[in-house]
């Protein structure tokens, strides 16, 4: 046996005597990851897993049933008094887990806190100028411009409690880049229907059910137990022997397996997620390469010429196993804009990359740093291990640094942006292409909250001019044509190179009954043992 395989069967035997030694309990669901959230500030970081675990404990305005439709959460209505304002009514009776009462101050409060520099979602208030409180159940949010979607723009968007974070001297999140650590980072304190109850990062957490949680529960559990088992084989042989109840990241290497076994299942669904390279355009020398004096990334002959060395296909059929959709676009079926007429991308030819880096003075190619994680995607270290592979085929030398999700975004996002060449992705979650554009590709503007996660400092005016009119306008057809537009300008001008659209694979014991999206968020409220 090798060192590899000893390693694995003495995690899984290892892993297996910690669950065995733990009771069994009724109505507690046992789940599995391969990474955990990164901390419990819900303002820390855009990060999809991290949001939706932390949307179990905490609650938006507005959120999303099963079947992603926008409901009523903390708010039981809103409306549009103006063409720049929007007014929430928000729901009576509620109160935070440490049993102080939601008012539209902790909206207001949530507001300003969301702003901070160090707040990583600040992008979700782009438009927005200012919010009023006009009683205690009733807040107004003022926007620059008429922002027909705003509602879809924050059901990420969770709320905190003013007199806790003032407490624990929380008023703003972290600043994670310099390494810093806050009250909100290990506790939480939200409305949702499930209370922390255990926090050991990167090992285990413990939710019970909040019995004054102002909803009427369609879970039947008494808790949840979430286990961080980064192996792919240990974690299937958890879900597989019974110690876990379901896991949400799924090796593709194990699905016939899982298929095959008697009680068990796989539950899969288009995700609304589009992965793609990121360069740096935007810093006139590249920080990680032996190019001196110029970036190569500039020219856009080197862009596509990396794109046409990347053979998508194989990607999707040999490292996704068929798990995933190639795009030519920064988003996918499912979100709205996505245009497939549209969606066509330059032919996978070597020859051609090579003869267009010649074209650009690189004959002999080029060296870069190439970031990332090795626990955020479907398989996403293997990708880039095959991204690896095939941009030496031009002579472009990329020396990948893998690492865990924390240390790779603290690395690539801001306000360093200390990389030169990364694989990411994005998940609108407003559904819209719009979200996208505003986040990925617009020029950054720390103000405006535009381009936040714009990690390669794209910047074009004619894109941003067409970003702004999507914003505002509210004629369907009309918006439609401008995100045609956009998309166009971003496929041509391949400031970032997209891959595919991966699909949400989870596995679960029979008898585990939840709901699945392509937003990829496990709501618990929603799971139902049996």
């Amino acid at each position: 046996m090798s060192w590899h395989h000893f390693s694995r069967s003495l995690l899984a035997a290892l892993f297996g005597a910690v669950l065995a030694a733990l009771p069994a309990q009724a109505g507690v669901l046992r789940w599995a990851n391969d990474g955990d959230a990164t901390m419990l500030d819900p303002y820390s970081r855009s990060d999809t897993f991290l949001l939706a675990f932390l949307g179990n404990m905490y609650e938006p305005l507005v959120g999303r049933d099963r079947d992603l439709k926008l409901i009523p959460m903390l708010a039981t209505e809103w409306s549009q008094p103006s063409p720049t304002v929007w007014r929430f009514k928000l729901r009576a009776g509620v109160t935070f887990h440490d049993g102080s009462p939601f008012s539209a101050d902790d909206v207001a409060f949530s507001y300003r806190r969301v702003l901070s520099p160090t707040s990583n979602l600040s992008g979700n208030f782009a438009s927005v100028v200012d919010a009023r409180v006009i009683d205690p159940l009733t807040i107004e949010f003022v926007t620059r411009v008429p922002n027909p979607i705003f509602p879809d723009t924050i059901t990420g968007w969770m709320v905190m409690s003013r007199s806790w974070s003032e407490r624990n001297n929380a008023q703003v999140p972290a600043d994670l880049a310099h390494g810093q650590e806050n009250f909100a980072n290990r506790h939480e304190n939200g409305t949702g229907p499930f209370v922390l109850s255990l926090r050991e990062p990167d090992v285990k957490t413990v939710m019970t059910a909040n019995p004054t949680w102002w909803g009427r529960p369609e879970h039947n559990l008494d808790g949840a137990e979430f286990y961080v088992i980064k192996d792919p084989a240990t974690r299937v042989a958890a879900l597989l022997s019974g110690q876990i109840d379901l896991i949400v990241s799924t090796p593709p290497q194990s699905f016939e397996r899982i298929r095959q076994t008697a009680g068990y299942r796989l539950l899969q669904t288009p995700e609304l997620r589009t992965v793609f390279l990121g360069m740096d355009v935007g810093r006139s020398e590249l920080l990680e390469s032996n190019v001196k004096g110029r970036n190569p990334f500039q020219d856009i002959r080197v862009r596509h010429a990396l794109t046409q060395a990347i053979d998508e296909d194989a990607i999707v059929s040999h490292i996704m196993r068929g798990f995933a959709v190639s795009n030519a676009l920064v988003v996918g079926p499912g979100v709205s804009g996505f245009d497939p007429a549209l969606n066509k991308r330059l032919p996978y030819d070597p020859t051609a990359a090579a003869r267009l880096l010649a074209e650009a003075g690189y004959p002999d190619g080029f060296e870069v740093g190439f970031d990332c994680p090795n626990d955020r995607y479907v398989n996403d270290e293997q990708i880039c291990e095959a991204v690896v592979i095939m941009l030496a085929r031009i002579g472009v030398k990329a020396r990948l640094l893998a690492q865990t999700r924390a240390k790779f975004f603290g690395k690539v996002g801001e306000p360093a942006f200390n990389t030169s060449l990364y694989l990411y992705s994005w998940s609108p979650p407003t559904y819209d292409a719009h979200n996208t554009l505003l986040n990925i590709l617009a020029t950054r503007d720390r103000q405006t909250g535009a381009g936040v996660f714009n990690n390669g400092g794209y910047s074009n005016p004619a894109l941003d001019d067409l970003i702004a009119k999507i914003q505002v306008e509210t004629d369907a057809p009309a918006r439609q044509r401008l995100l045609a537009q956009a998309l166009t300008i971003v496929r041509d001008d391949v400031p970032v190179i997209p891959l595919h659209q991966q699909t949400v694979v989870w596995a679960a014991r029979d008898g585990v009954s939840v709901a699945q999206g392509g937003d990829n968020w496990f709501q618990l409220r929603y799971a139902q043992l049996k």
